[in-house]
């Protein structure tokens, strides 16, 4: 349920994108990121860094994307979010006598030291590529920024609201156009599924790799009462 609910403004993003187009979607992503940390004070009388990052870069990024109508800010926010926890896992990689993913898993699993590292480590990797792969799909995968650019060219306006391709061009113009909002839906597409996916391969991934090292805990004898011990070893003796 918490992996859907971190998910929240990515979900409505994607939602309002299919029906209004990414300027109306960066601002829906922005309410929803609020009212997700709003709700987690509210509920539980707290906030979560990894919430409080994702508005706050929603903000800078997102707020770049509307006053300069240029999609592109909005899509380097995943990036700079993956990037940022890669940073912070490294850094507790190497602070303090545990590493950061034990910390946040310890008190439920336990498991050898080492085990511990190797899966901040692959934390690290994680966000590394995931912020590598979003840059790769915007600008290769999907074909985004190659598209864009090429429309400005063609149309000598660089702002382009590119859901509304049929409003504003013509022709070969128009084909452009459409072309680079394929694209951007591709990259959306990718923002939902892609990264979901990603994540959700990887936790798998990691619950497997702890249950083959989860330490059992150590049993423990059951505490008789005063006196009960005694009585119980008459109780055998007696019966013998």
């Amino acid at each position: 349920m918490k992996f859907l609910f971190d998910f929240f403004p990515v979900i409505l993003f994607f939602a309002a994108y299919k029906l209004q187009g990414i300027y109306a979607a960066t601002v829906v992503a922005i309410g929803a990121s609020a009212l997700q940390v709003a709700w987690m004070r509210w509920r539980h009388g707290r906030t979560e860094r990894m919430h409080l990052v994702t508005l706050g870069l929603l903000l800078l990024f997102g707020g770049m994307t509307l006053a300069l109508r240029d999609p592109t800010f909005v899509m380097w926010k995943p990036s700079i979010v993956n990037w940022l926890f890669a940073l912070v896992f490294l850094g507790g990689h190497f602070i303090g006598d545990k590493p950061l993913v034990q910390r946040l898993m310890g008190h439920a699993v336990t498991a050898p030291a080492v085990v511990w590292r190797r899966l901040n480590l692959a934390w690290v990797t994680f966000f590394v590529v995931s912020g590598l792969v979003n840059l790769y799909v915007v600008y290769i995968g999907s074909g985004f920024y190659e598209a864009k650019e090429a429309l400005i060219a063609a149309s000598g306006v660089p702002e382009v609201d590119l859901a509304a391709c049929a409003e504003q061009f013509s022709g070969s113009v128009l084909g452009l156009c459409e072309h680079a909002h394929a694209a951007e839906s591709a990259w959306v597409d990718f923002k939902l599924f892609g990264m979901m996916g990603m994540t959700l391969v990887f936790v798998l991934g990691q619950a497997f790799y702890l249950a083959r090292h989860i330490e059992p805990l150590p049993e423990t004898q059951p505490v008789l009462p005063t006196g009960a011990e005694d009585a119980a070893q008459e109780a055998d003796a007696g019966g013998r």
